[in-house]
């Protein structure tokens, strides 16, 4: 039933990190404030329709994405991250309510998306 020696825990050795890494690598997504854009992955929301945008705490979060939440809301979400930021949109022509797209730095990506905002009006 196996090899002995090097050749019983080589393969753990190397294959658990791998799939680690690979794992860690498949669930990264890139969030970003430009100058007129917010961009989460591929979706990218020009910043002249926020209305607003609210840092959330894990608490804050479970409230938005909890039994009463709009299913037309645009949510990025990664469960392992508890902070998020909701932001609400001003675009009479789109339905979606707000976005929810969680951060590691929450409050950091409101405060740059609201002067993002403040410098394109």
């Amino acid at each position: 039933m196996g090899g002995a020696g090097v050749r019983a825990w080589l393969p753990f050795a190397v294959l658990l990190p791998a799939a680690v890494a690979g794992l860690a690598w498949l669930g990264r997504i890139r969030v970003a404030v430009t100058d007129a854009e917010l961009l989460v992955d591929d979706a990218r929301l020009p910043v002249r329709f926020v209305a607003d945008a609210v840092a959330l705490d894990a608490d804050g979060r479970r409230e938005v994405l909890g039994v009463g939440a709009d299913p037309l809301a645009f949510v990025v979400q990664r469960p392992w991250i508890p902070g998020a930021v909701q932001v609400v949109l001003d675009d009479p022509a789109d339905p979606t309510p707000f976005w929810v797209v969680s951060s590691r730095h929450p409050v950091e990506l409101a405060e740059a998306l609201l002067a993002a905002r403040d410098a394109a009006r």
